[in-house]
C-alpha cells in the first residue's frame, strides 16, 4: 500500500487487514482463569491461550467473546466487562483485539468448536507469571490480557 508518513514522505508498505477479534478472560470465584491448550500451526507451537476468535460482521465484540468462549470451552460467562482493546502489530497488521472479563461462569455443556484445542483448564492467576516465564503463554492477545488482569488484581508486582 502507498503510505504517506507524517513528514510527507511516501513509501510502500505491506499491510494485512484482518477482522476484529475478541477474547474472553473467564474468571471463577477462586481467582482462576479458564485457558485452552492450543496448537498454532504457523509457528508449530502449543501454548495456553484465552478463548477467542473473529468478530463476525455486524456482531458486537462482547457477543463474539462470549460465543467463542462457550464454543471452545463449554463455559458460559455471567456478567462481562471490557478489559482492554489493543492492536498487536500496528505497523503492518490492521487487527483490533478486544478483551473482556467474564465472571460467574456456568458450565453449558461440551465444547462445540474445540478444533485445535487439546485441553481446557482453570489456571490460578498466581501461576500465570511462571507460565509466561516458562514459555507456555506466548500468544500476544493472551499475554496482553493476562498481564493487564494481573495488574488490576495486584498480582503483577510480586512476580
Amino acid at each position: 500500500m502507498d503510505v504517506e508518513l507524517p513528514d510527507g514522505e511516501r513509501v510502500w508498505e505491506h499491510v494485512v487487514r484482518l477482522p476484529q477479534a475478541a477474547l474472553m478472560a473467564l474468571l471463577d470465584d477462586q481467582q482462576r482463569v479458564l485457558l485452552v491448550w492450543r496448537h498454532r500451526f504457523v509457528p508449530d507451537m502449543w501454548g495456553w491461550e484465552l478463548p477467542g476468535g473473529q468478530v463476525d460482521e455486524d456482531e458486537d465484540p462482547a457477543e463474539a467473546a462470549a460465543r467463542e468462549a462457550e464454543d471452545s470451552t463449554g463455559y458460559r460467562a455471567g456478567p462481562m466487562e471490557h478489559l482492554i482493546t489493543f492492536r498487536p502489530l500496528p505497523e503492518t497488521v490492521d487487527c483490533e483485539q478486544v478483551v473482556f472479563i467474564g465472571r460467574d461462569p456456568a458450565h453449558a455443556g461440551e465444547p462445540t468448536a474445540a478444533g485445535n484445542v487439546a485441553r481446557v483448564e482453570w489456571v490460578s492467576l498466581g501461576s500465570v507469571p511462571g507460565l509466561i516465564a516458562e514459555g507456555h503463554i506466548w500468544h500476544a492477545g493472551t499475554l496482553v490480557a493476562l498481564l493487564r488482569l494481573l495488574t488490576l488484581n495486584g498480582l503483577g508486582a510480586s512476580h
